[in-house]
């Protein structure tokens, strides 16, 4: 159990996801002495941790932590909110200043990352722990449970659809940047390739229907499912209906043909996910592993095309 307030460094708090982990360093009753991001667009920090040190240079950054270290101030956990390519980079530094990383996912992109990281927390006693919030989901957790108590052999059809339209900027910006994101399905589909391998277990068949910038498909073979996914940040891949009437996000699983219902619900996730970590209880390395696995493949994949069992969808906007 969490004994006391511990200290907290947060890189990348400029960035959007920051928030949800600053909120959950205030919810779970800590501290947040540091931060660190190249932007200086971060005055919500006023809301959170106004006495909270800021740096835009990862050199001075670096200084601080150490000398906060040496006058007793101890950073307990470094939070990693910075870009894809960074991760490894980073959560080394939290562990050689004696801290635990906890990281946004992807963790890292490469599977290899994985096992250099594991003798990495031999060698320092630290930990590295990975944000996976859905599997704090409650209709996600429920699904889980469907699964584990339904019959042991019985193997679901899963339909995956997730469309978040984003603007010009995305592909001028390091997420639209293949090798510091790791493309399109790592970046907004990792989590859910978490969430399906968690569920059904693991990866027997994988292949890559298309494969471009902005979108990406493909089929996965799982021990306890057939799934077909889509993935998109194309505003013209959503629904005609719902895009007429201004959504411009676009999220769906079904299962045997029923939908899924997790459209709400993530509020708080962080915060649960931050609870477990200073429990001891967060997902670590190996918990990743499989997720990573899969956005690699996929990156590294030759498309097929319109061939074999694909996401339906596909068939209306491929050229």
């Amino acid at each position: 159990m969490n004994k006391g307030p511990k200290n907290f460094a947060v890189i990348g708090i400029a960035g959007y996801i920051a928030v949800r982990h600053v909120r959950a360093i205030k919810e779970t009753n800590n501290n947040l002495v540091a931060a660190l991001d190249p932007f200086d667009s971060v005055g919500f920090m006023d809301s959170y941790f106004p006495e909270a040190d800021f740096f835009t240079e990862f050199e001075r950054f670096d200084r601080h932590i150490a000398k906060l270290n040496r006058q007793g101030t101890h950073v307990d956990y470094v939070s990693i909110c910075s870009p894809n390519y960074l991760h490894d980079s980073h959560i080394r530094f939290a562990m050689r200043n004696g801290a635990d990383a906890i990281c946004e996912k992807p963790l890292v992109l490469n599977p290899w990352n994985i096992d250099a990281l594991k003798d990495y927390e031999k060698e320092t006693g630290r930990k590295v722990w990975n944000i996976l919030q859905l599997r704090h989901h409650q209709a996600i957790i429920d699904l889980k449970e469907q699964v584990h108590n339904g019959p042991p052999d019985k193997v679901y059809d899963v339909d995956l659809s997730y469309i978040t339209s984003r603007g010009n900027w995305y592909h001028y910006s390091w997420k639209g940047k293949e090798e510091k994101s790791g493309g399109v399905a790592t970046n907004i589909g990792v989590h859910f390739f978490d969430m399906l391998t968690w569920i059904f277990g693991d990866v027997k068949e994988s292949k890559v229907n298309i494969l471009k910038g902005d979108k990406a498909a493909g089929y996965l073979e799982l021990e306890r499912a057939r799934v077909r996914w889509f993935l998109s940040i194309d505003n013209q891949d959503i629904p005609s209906g719902l895009r007429a009437s201004g959504k411009r996000t676009y999220r769906s699983i079904t299962v045997n043909g029923e939908e899924i219902e997790f459209s709400g619900g993530f509020t708080d996730l962080h915060t649960i996910s931050y609870k477990k970590i200073l429990e001891g209880e967060g997902y670590g390395l190996e918990a990743a592993r499989n997720s990573i696995g899969i956005v690699y493949h996929i990156r590294n994949t030759r498309p097929v095309g319109l061939t074999g069992d694909y996401h339906p969808i596909i068939k209306s906007i491929q050229t």
